[in-house]
């Protein structure tokens, strides 16, 4: 795949993964199936692994939910509810394994598991103080949720106080409400679905309404518990069983992937015959105390995954090839289908995800396809029926120009120093379809997060001459706004205070909005980190400061040269450097503040080298970033301590060191440290 290709099937996915998020979480209306999110997010998380440039992008890591609503009160988790990433086949469950077995530093993968089936409900979790229920939240967007603790209560299995001694003073458990098969039968006539039913019924206003209808719920996990009483998730789940909370029956202890693949068959074999949805297993790492050393990622645990079952396929005929660009100005070409009913989703496209993927499967107008819905709103094709295809059928010609009539090009990667399999418009916000994305990008949640100016709105906006620069948002005519179909008072007031509330963010929130390629999330977090202030980070907009702010940038752990050029390319251009300092203008962006700024690392930049007995590198990594550490990837003077393991460890990286008398830390007196 080309990078270029790669990059806008990345962005496109996230947006799509925002979207769909909103529908789920928010308005219980989602358009996807379990399934076919999840296709895509597992698409989205392939192209991380295989292209890690892309996680300076964005990262489907970053997506947990969807904000909370108005609706309800709003409360902050004890522990975040984060998201699980997704295995499809047997090779992506092997992955994981290694994973696991990678980071905590094991022998082998046979470490004991626990299955649970991945129920199609709605997510809530109850808070225990000294047995007493005092809270139930939604997940809301995985950190802040919404308290809907008086419509919890309607469900009668969920007990109101834990009688037993050894209770812990707080416990969060986490459980998945629904609504069986057979009851559903009798309200069908008044939901889509059974999860609809569900997340619409916790959403009551009115808890008598809620009380009407016959939610059912499993309790099966873990959040905030003080003190932990607990060795494993079996023993969890069979303690919180005894005080009387309803667990799921077929949850079940296993070992490696044998085991693993032959509990997925048997329970995809019971599917039709359960009283509720489910469209996978969940695999957790049986020990607590590993889950503990794994950790999470920005948005899931790296001690779960979430198994799937097979995606839908449909055949259907192509008939038109569309051209759309993208905010990186990507061209994307577009498949238009006859319509065809995927999964129960009855879908009018199919993306063809560049150039080089149409020529290498020969996919002509008129063409016979078999498409999957691989949780993307947008299906891929699979596969084309060249037995089908007429006599008189001609290859597609890509287009060599974008839309806006300007030459693309196919640019050389950094990495594979191969031509790219994306064509790309190169004018930035000179190109107008280019500048429409770039403004659906910084609105979106990951960025300023103004809810009210989706996509269709930037678009009305757009259309109206309204907005063209980030900077034109804060400057909105609402008079003019009034005038427009659709807009009432309320909705104006809405997305002023929305507006209004997003001139507040962090650093790396600002460094991510501002849409840099190749700067996702966490890679704008490490930036922030380098620079601290946007004071600092305004250096960029001057040759001379920006020339040693970049050759710093290189010495961080998870900044390489391309995200050091993709930066370079941006402020070199004097229109992204005058639109980013009209947008700081509108903004008041806060300092960046490191996790754990009192940990033992704190204002610390750390090096490793050679491998460790107990732990991996990756679990030092985080180790270090957890107590408010820095991790370089390169010998300077910058450094503080060199982490040296007894396991082939580099001799110029050590000779280096001790030349620039940087102090050099052993690996057991590493050990020491850590439990100090």
């Amino acid at each position: 795949m080309n990078k270029v290709k790669i990059e806008k099937q990345f962005k496109r996915n996230i947006k799509i993964l925002k979207k769909h998020n909103n529908l789920y979480y928010n308005k219980d209306n989602p358009e996807l199936t379990d399934l076919e999110y999840d296709k895509l997010k597992n698409e989205t998380k392939k192209l991380e692994k295989k292209y890690s440039y892309l996680r300076k992008i964005d990262s489907v890591d970053n997506i947990v939910g969807a904000p909370p609503s108005n609706k309800f009160t709003k409360i902050k988790h004890l522990k975040p509810m984060l998201s699980l990433s997704n295995a499809f086949n047997k090779n992506d469950m092997v992955d994981f394994l290694k994973k696991v077995k990678n980071f905590l530093n094991l022998k082998n993968l046979d470490y004991e598991l626990i299955s649970e089936p991945k129920i199609d409900g709605i997510s809530a979790t109850l808070i225990y103080e000294n047995g007493n229920l005092v809270k139930g939240l939604s997940r809301g967007d995985g950190v802040i949720g919404e308290d809907i603790l008086a419509n919890l209560k309607t469900i009668q299995d969920i007990p109101k106080k834990i009688k037993d001694q050894s209770i812990p003073k707080i416990i969060e458990i986490r459980c998945e409400v629904y609504i069986g098969k057979n009851d559903f039968s009798k309200i069908a006539d008044k939901f889509a679905n059974p999860r609809n039913a569900a997340g619409g019924s916790l959403r009551q206003k009115d808890p008598q309404e809620t009380s009407k209808i016959p939610l059912k719920y499993f309790a099966y996990g873990i959040g905030l518990i003080e003190p932990n009483i607990f060795p494993t998730q079996s023993e969890f789940l069979h303690k919180i069983s005894e005080w009387g909370f309803t667990t799921n029956p077929l949850s079940t202890t296993i070992k490696g992937i044998d085991e693993i693949e032959k509990q997925h068959s048997k329970i995809d074999s019971l599917r039709s015959s359960l009283d509720y949805d489910i469209d996978g297993l969940v695999y957790k790492v049986n020990d607590l105390n590993l889950q503990k050393r794994l950790g999470n990622t920005s948005n899931s645990p790296r001690w779960a995954v979430a198994y799937k079952f097979s995606a839908e396929k449909a055949v259907t005929k192509i008939k038109d090839i569309i051209i759309q660009v993208g905010r990186t100005g990507a061209i994307t070409p577009v498949a238009k289908v006859e319509p065809v009913n995927v999964g129960g989703v009855v879908v009018s496209n199919a993306t063809l995800h560049n150039e080089d993927e149409i020529n290498r499967k020969d996919i002509r107008i008129g063409d016979t396809i078999k498409i999957q819905r691989a949780g993307d709103v947008i299906p891929q094709v699979i596969s084309v029926d060249i037995n089908k295809r007429k006599k008189t059928s001609k290859r597609f010609i890509f287009p060599t120009t974008c839309l806006c009539g300007a030459k693309t090009r196919k640019e050389i990667s950094n990495t594979t120093k191969k031509e790219d399999a994306v064509r790309r418009c190169i004018k930035g916000y000179d190109c107008t379809f280019t500048a429409r994305e770039k403004l659906k990008h910084i609105v979106s949640k990951e960025a300023l997060n103004i809810d009210g100016l989706g996509k269709k709105v930037v678009d009305q906006f757009w259309d109206l001459k309204m907005i063209r620069e980030p900077s034109d948002i804060f400057k909105l005519d609402y008079e003019k706004i009034k005038k427009l179909e659709g807009w009432g008072d309320l909705s104006i007031s809405n997305l002023n205070k929305a507006i209004l509330k997003s001139k507040y963010l962090s650093l790396d929130k600002f460094i991510f909005s501002i849409g840099i390629r190749h700067i996702g999330l966490e890679n704008a977090k490490i930036i922030a980190g380098y620079f601290g202030t946007i004071k600092e980070f305004t250096n960029l907009f001057d040759l001379k400061l920006r020339k040693k702010a970049l050759l710093d940038l290189l010495d961080l752990d998870g900044i390489g040269e391309t995200q050091v050029k993709s930066l370079e390319n941006f402020f070199i251009n004097d229109t992204n450097t005058r639109i980013t300092k009209q947008l700081i203008q509108q903004l008041i962006v806060k300092d960046y503040s490191a996790q754990n700024i009192d940990g033992k690392f704190s204002n610390k930049k750390l090096m490793f080298t050679g491998g460790f007995k107990n732990m991996s590198r990756s679990e030092a990594k985080t180790i270090v970033e957890n107590n408010g550490g820095k991790v370089l990837g390169t010998i300077s003077k910058k450094l503080n301590f060199l982490v040296v393991g007894n396991s082939k460890p580099t001799k110029k990286k050590i000779d280096q060191a001790k030349s620039l008398n940087i102090k050099i830390i052993l690996e057991k007196d590493w050990n020491k440290i850590l439990n100090s």
